[in-house]
């Protein structure tokens, strides 16, 4: 099945057409024509089958002829992860944890930031490609970016934890992670997280957490700590 995404279908959607690159694609590269069946998401959790009734190069026209609502992952998990220093390294976590499962991203600013501005636009395609790709009908959240300070000061519902490379007393991540249960776990910058933010998030609530037994990069942290809860999570 070739899921494509529409952000506007709801369930009240009866007739629509498809944007112009798409329906370029849809007749000129799959060379689909008219009675040919479409899946369709909103990344809202609605999963339509529509019916191209004209295939248009420009516009193509389809009707939806079945619908349904998929339920909602067993849990909810929201990342706040710093930016890497190469794009692609950060891209390819969003990538990998939305095909894993995951709710939530928050791009996070520390204190060894390298990077400091983020390509939204882009992240929000990447998301939307693996989203199709991997057969999803929820579209992660992707939130703006803000200083870490900002995220930890706000207030987080469920299990907090903040992975981190000092050598401390910390908890392993898969002994502490609650099934069925909203988590948001910090990963640090290539620098790691600093002392005082360390210490900041002890006192706001998140419990230091190790990933392993290895040092590992920003963007495998983040997978390792989405697969964790996900792994959790499976009935």
């Amino acid at each position: 099945m070739q899921l494509f995404y529409n952000p506007d279908l709801t369930e009240d959607t009866e007739h629509f057409l498809f944007p112009k690159e798409e329906s370029k694609h849809i007749v000129k590269v799959l060379r689909k024509e008219t009675g040919d069946i479409m899946h369709i998401t909103n990344g809202k959790g609605w999963l339509f089958t529509a019916e191209i009734t004209i295939p248009n190069l420009k516009s193509c026209e389809a009707v939806i002829v079945a619908k349904e609502l998929k339920a909602k992952p067993r849990y909810n998990l929201h990342l706040a992860v710093a930016p890497t220093k190469m794009n692609d390294r950060y891209e390819w976590f969003l990538e990998k944890a939305t095909e894993i499962g995951i709710q939530s991203i928050t791009p996070i600013i520390c204190d060894h930031s390298e990077r400091k501005v983020i390509k939204a636009e882009r992240f929000e395609k990447i998301l939307q490609s693996a989203m199709k790709q991997s057969l999803h009908c929820y579209l992660p959240t992707l939130n703006p970016a803000e200083t870490f300070k900002s995220f930890v000061d706000k207030k987080h519902n469920g299990s907090l934890f903040i992975a981190h490379c000092e050598e401390t007393d910390k908890k392993s991540l898969k002994t502490e992670i609650k099934p069925t249960s909203d988590t948001t776990i910090l990963i640090g910058p290539e620098g790691d997280f600093s002392t005082q933010e360390i210490k900041l998030a002890i006192e706001n609530g998140f419990m230091p957490v190790a990933l392993g037994n290895t040092r590992l990069r920003t963007e495998t942290a983040a997978i390792v700590a989405c697969h964790s809860v996900a792994y959790s999570n499976e009935l």
